[in-house]
């Protein structure tokens, strides 16, 4: 795993919808550092830990493939995304 991969922050957010119904994501709710556990999670990409958070995230995508959040699957309607590069990600 390359050092950039080591390290991402993960954003929630609600996924709302604009005027023509269109989706779109609202504000953050909350944001939460993760770190490379070293284990493969369930989904078959690698799996992230950390601040109350478990995540698979393929780093080639940087896509949250699996997440949990305390303990519990995020309400229907909130999307976790990978903070982009300068908020956050990187390797350390």
């Amino acid at each position: 795993m390359a050092a950039d991969e080591s390290h991402f922050d993960i954003v929630l957010k609600p996924q709302i919808a604009d005027i023509e119904g269109h989706p779109e994501h609202g504000p953050e709710l909350r944001v939460m550092s993760v770190r490379a556990t070293g284990a493969q999670g369930a989904s078959g990409y690698p799996r992230y830990a950390g601040e109350g958070v478990e995540a698979d995230i393929d780093p080639r995508t940087r896509t949250v493939e699996a997440v949990t959040v305390d303990g519990e699957e995020l309400p229907y309607g909130w999307v976790a995304l990978i903070a982009p590069d300068g908020d956050g990600q990187g390797g350390g």
